[in-house]
């Protein structure tokens, strides 16, 4: 059996991640060895992995079972190296620390100081989540490979596009310079329920075709209620209705439209007396449209 270390394949160092280290790890190396920016069999081989690394790691059962091989052919290694390394770092130290600190010092004072760059990254938002607010958490990479985790807090009614600065969360800084920050850009996505056109919410209204042809009264569900919206006679497929104050929030006190696009749907499985009160007007329209 060929065994592929599926961490390693995912730029992982370790087994000790949790999902959503992993699928950040997938991001980076997928993105990374995509066809689409790589030609050639290596690359198309390792896109394969990646995918098949992915697929193993996110599915509990077969994770379980594949860390148990992965520990006799890795995790043994590295818990023995890790031991050595501690073992040299703890001697090294204890003959040559006393002049590796001075040395240390001297070279920083000569120095510099420097404030760390700034990290930036992204996340997506579901339309409620962004209005009304949440705490999202996220896992990066830092400097020495390891994953770090970090918890935020979503205010209410953040724009699309908008950033959230984390201070002293990005790149160490050099000899006592700052750290740098971490930037977070907010992605509000859209969903099967609603979409985010500047402060407006577009969302579906389905109708029957007579509620088109009569005209009716509908509910509809903006983001935080229930509204009553007034459909009048023939409106068409595709023809919008809106609400104003209903929409998103503007960053002012105020808020967009709720837009509704009018979906006309029929019946997929008419009934026997549907299906004759449908001829009737087939019988009673076509004539018309001959007149025409």
């Amino acid at each position: 059996m060929i065994f592929k270390d599926y961490y390693k394949i995912l730029g992982l160092e370790t087994n000790k991640v949790d999902i959503e280290q992993i699928k950040i790890a997938f991001r980076e190396q997928a993105k990374k060895y995509h066809p689409d920016v790589n030609s050639g069999k290596e690359a198309e081989e390792r896109f394969k992995d990646i995918n098949e690394a992915y697929r193993i790691l996110t599915d509990n059962k077969s994770r379980r079972k594949y860390d148990r091989i992965w520990y006799s052919y890795v995790g043994k290694k590295l818990n023995k190296q890790s031991g050595e390394r501690e073992k040299k770092s703890g001697i090294l130290n204890l003959l040559f620390g006393i002049n590796r600190e001075q040395k240390k010092v001297v070279k920083q004072e000569k120095s510099k100081s420097v404030k760390g760059e700034n990290i930036e990254t992204e996340i997506e938002l579901k339309i409620e989540e962004a209005f009304y607010g949440t705490n999202k958490k996220i896992s990066l990479r830092a400097i020495d490979g390891k994953m770090k985790n970090f918890s935020i807090k979503i205010p209410a009614g953040i724009r699309n596009g908008e950033k959230i600065r984390l201070i002293g969360q990005g790149k160490r800084g050099v000899n006592g310079g700052k750290n740098g920050d971490l930037l977070i850009k907010m992605n509000i996505i859209n969903d099967k329920k609603y979409r985010l056109k500047g402060y407006d919410i577009y969302t579906d209204l389905e109708i029957t075709p007579w509620e088109a042809v009569l005209g009716t009264k509908k509910r509809i569900e903006a983001i935080d209620e229930e509204c009553i919206i007034h459909v009048p006679q023939g409106i068409c497929s595709g023809e919008k209705l809106k609400l104003d104050n209903k929409g998103y929030k503007d960053g002012k006190g105020g808020r967009g439209k709720l837009v509704a696009e009018i979906k006309i749907v029929v019946p997929k499985k008419p009934s026997k007396d549907e299906l004759e009160l449908y001829n009737k007007l087939k019988e009673i329209t076509e004539p018309k449209n001959k007149e025409n």
